[in-house]
């Protein structure tokens, strides 16, 4: 497999992995992005937040580092609440707000989808520092953001069942 093909595929992961995430929001009223029903520790909204914040630093930060346009698409604050291992808070007014969590995950995403296609085909083998989830280079986070944000498609899966809500598939 040519490198140019291991980028498309790599696109073409994310932006199925984006479409399925939002088929699972179509029918979510704002009202429940804070809703945690018992003996579960999230709810969507830390959800959303949490896959914007690992899609920006998978793809944008991990291939090229902090950019000025990289202010405009998050706050450090906002990076910093949907980390990995933060706790979901359920007051919504400890929170962004339902419109700046998605206007961030759709944000990044747009700027992921701007610059992956312009990546330079060369730095792909290039290594990352660790942590990284499953391969040291920078192609390897970029085929696991797609992996990731199917992970928690499935959590948000479950979050719908949870809200009373239809299975999607």
């Amino acid at each position: 497999m040519s490198i140019d093909s291991r980028l498309s595929l790599a696109i073409a992961q994310i932006q199925f992995a984006r479409k399925y995430t939002l088929s699972l929001l179509d029918d979510v009223q704002t009202d429940d992005w804070f809703r945690v029903t018992s003996n579960n520790p999230t709810h969507l909204a830390w959800q959303i937040g949490h896959l914007a914040m690992a899609q920006y630093g998978l793809c944008l930060f991990r291939l090229r580092g902090r950019q000025p346009v990289d202010t405009e698409l998050m706050s450090s604050s906002f990076r910093k609440k949907f980390s990995k291992g933060t706790i979901p808070d359920p007051v919504a007014a400890n929170n962004p707000s339902v419109a700046e969590i998605r206007q961030v995950f759709d944000k990044v995403y747009q700027q992921t989808m701007l610059e992956l296609p312009l990546t330079d085909i060369d730095v792909l083998d290039e290594p990352v520092d660790e942590p990284y989830a499953a391969f040291p280079s920078k192609l390897g986070c970029l085929l696991f953001c797609s992996h990731h944000e199917m992970l928690h498609a499935g959590q948000i899966g479950l979050l719908r069942r949870l809200l009373g809500k239809s299975p999607v598939r």
